[in-house]
């Protein structure tokens, strides 16, 4: 990711040498920006008393156009109910540059004061920014628009066409981005632009657009708009559910996540948690890791555990400034190599991927003895805001974030479920009706096999023993220390040690020998570190982890097992109506569980989705079905 350079050119226009071009015209940057894009557009008038609108722009620049429609959205007399804007820009402005340019419009200070304040850190991929307490959302996409565009998901009501000028940037307005952009388009969209180039035109007329000239602002004698006109089926159609309410298997950090998603969506939310109060199985212990795991390559792993590291920070905030909070501690997080190969390793990648300090650092042994306070006979990745999380806390935040619109209902087993009617119920063990809703969504972790239409998937369960350790037992520890085991700084005067990883050993007494295990794994970070823990005395936890046989999640619709025996092996087997997965999330509930949430729930209210097509696809639980069938 490399970052704008923002200058100012001599009549104080901002200016961007690397395009060697200025962001917006010499003769007022608002006034251009409600005369091109929403006037072009025909906004606000084309939103009014939509339930969402979506528009997508090429090129966020300095956030001009976003403010401005914000702003619009604000003074609208009937706003849609949700905004989505999402944004493409591949060198976006650091936090400091955006405040520089942003001070020449004082009318939008405050939203863009609030915008700066949710600025996320600079990394290739999608970032969300929730703002109007959900009703406006930023998706940003950082990287270049000829590929980002492919991997989108969504359907866009109104394109902003912006960036600097063909001439200066041609990628952003060659014949391969108008297709992208197609694809992309519902029906009946509409876009505007400035520029009425003829190889934009002709590249835009033949992926069916209608176009139109009409006249520009201040010196620009003329602008283009256009209307698709395709009637080709949309390949991510934003259909919504008619009825909006959700039943919610599981109170655990993926149930609780996605309870709040739904809600802040309007949705109705009933949670069954068979346990007497949230968090209580997997979700139950008293301190949890946070923080990514990169790779040189940038593997899915990477991508996602980067992605959701990123989305459970601004979720923990969010939580904060709702008043609802959850217990969590960005003590910073040092993962530590097991060995010279592995350090060697975890020195490249970070060299390769060069992302923002803050994110990630490489530190030899002794930057990390010297950060850590303790002699370590390794370096490795240091995550300044890393830390960690209580997970009972999270799920209960969660929780409580829409009490009008979130029903728990705890002690409350569910024996089975059934769709009767258009509706899925919930039972329970003589077979009663605890509770329906038009769509069901499982998150009760291990137990979701015991359910029929869940039982087919390649789910196990992982037991983990962790271990307390007092605060007298141990050195003073402020970091989270993570590699082969974990150590969490003081939590309600305990240290967390962990963890056991046991497939299908569905005990759940505490084991002497697995405490032992965690010592010597504790030992194995920081040397001598529990040397004076007193085995016999230890005392923790077992819970059960769901895990997949990829370690990814498995979020989205449930395929059907019975489709037509005449379809072909290679497409995608449909999905049975309302029924949705929120899975095997194993060792990283905290760091999935904010995205997750968010890309289920997206799923399932037809809004732009918050991760790449790939990875979309890669988390889907339809996957293992069509590597059998195949």
């Amino acid at each position: 990711m490399q970052p704008a350079l923002l200058t100012f050119a001599p009549d104080g226009t901002p200016y961007s040498e690397q395009y060697d071009d200025v962001y917006h015209s010499c003769h007022g940057g608002p006034e251009q920006a409600r005369h091109v894009f929403l006037g072009g557009n025909g906004l606000p008038e084309r939103w009014q008393g939509r339930e969402q609108f979506v528009i997508l722009e090429t090129g966020f620049g300095l956030g001009l156009n976003f403010l401005v429609t914000w702003a619009a959205w604000r003074a609208s007399a009937s706003p849609c109910r949700r905004l989505h804007f999402v944004s493409v820009e591949k060198h976006p402005l650091s936090r400091s540059d955006l405040a520089r340019a942003q001070a020449a419009w004082p009318q939008f200070a405050p939203l863009a004061a609030e915008l700066r304040a949710r600025w996320p850190v600079l990394t290739p991929g999608i970032h969300r920014i929730f703002l109007e307490q959900g009703q406006v959302t930023l998706t940003l996409v950082l990287g270049d628009a000829s590929r980002e565009l492919r991997r989108l998901m969504l359907a866009a009501d109104a394109f902003y066409l912006d960036g600097f000028s063909p001439a200066k940037n041609p990628d952003l307005w060659s014949p391969e981005l108008c297709k992208a952009i197609a694809r992309l388009a519902a029906p009946c969209a509409t876009l505007a632009t400035w520029s009425v180039a003829g190889s934009l035109r002709e590249a835009l007329a033949a992926n069916e657009f209608a176009l139109e000239k009409r006249p520009g602002f201040a010196g620009k004698r003329q602008m283009l708009v256009g209307a698709y006109r395709s009637q080709k089926p949309h390949p991510y159609p934003a259909v919504a559910s008619s009825e909006q309410r959700a039943l919610v298997i599981g109170a655990g950090v993926a149930g609780s996540s996605a309870a709040a998603a739904l809600a802040a969506r309007g949705w109705q939310v009933e949670v069954l948690e068979r346990a007497q109060k949230p968090g209580q199985g997997a979700s139950g212990n008293l301190a949890g890791v946070m923080r990514p795991l990169p790779s040189a390559d940038d593997n899915f792993l990477a991508r996602l555990t980067r992605a959701g590291f990123l989305a459970a920070l601004n979720h923990l905030k969010m939580l904060e400034e709702a008043g609802t909070p959850a217990r969590w501690g960005q003590s910073g997080a040092m993962h530590l190599a097991r060995d010279a190969a592995h350090e060697a390793t975890q020195a490249r990648a970070a060299a390769r991927l060069r992302l923002p300090p803050e994110l990630l650092q490489y530190l030899d042994k002794t930057a990390a003895s010297a950060l850590l306070g303790w002699p370590v006979e390794r370096g490795g990745w240091y995550f300044a805001l890393g830390g960690w999380v209580q997970p009972p806390s999270l799920c209960e935040a969660n929780l409580r974030l829409f009490p009008e619109r979130i029903t728990l209902r705890c002690a409350c087993p569910v024996a089975g479920i059934r769709r009767m009617d258009g509706t899925w119920q919930a039972l329970d063990a003589d077979g009663k009706i605890l509770a329906a809703a038009p769509h069901l969504v499982m998150a009760s972790g291990v137990d979701a096999p015991r359910f029929a239409p869940f039982a087919w998937l390649p789910q196990k369960a992982a037991r983990g023993q962790v271990t307390w350790l007092p605060a007298a037992s141990t050195p003073a520890l402020n970091l989270l220390v993570c590699g082969q085991g974990y150590v969490t700084p003081l939590v309600d005067g305990l240290r967390v040690a962990g963890a056991s990883y046991l497939l299908d050993d569905m005990d759940a007494a505490e084991r002497p020998a697995e405490h032992l295990e965690n010592l010597h794994k504790l030992n194995g970070l920081l040397p001598g570190f529990a040397a004076q823990a007193v085995p016999e005395a230890l005392r923790g936890r077992v819970g059960f982890r769901p895990m997949s046989p990829d370690r990814l999640p498995m979020v989205g619709a449930m395929p059907d097992l019975h489709p037509d025996p005449q379809r072909s092996p290679r497409r995608h087997p449909p999905a049975q109506p309302g029924l949705w997965c929120l899975q095997g999330f194993g060792s990283r509930g905290i760091v999935w569980s904010a995205l997750m949430a968010d890309l289920l729930a997206s799923r399932m209210n037809g809004d732009p989705l918050p991760l790449e097509y790939d990875l979309t696809h890669a988390l889907a639980p339809e996957r293992f079905l069509i590597k059998n069938m195949r």
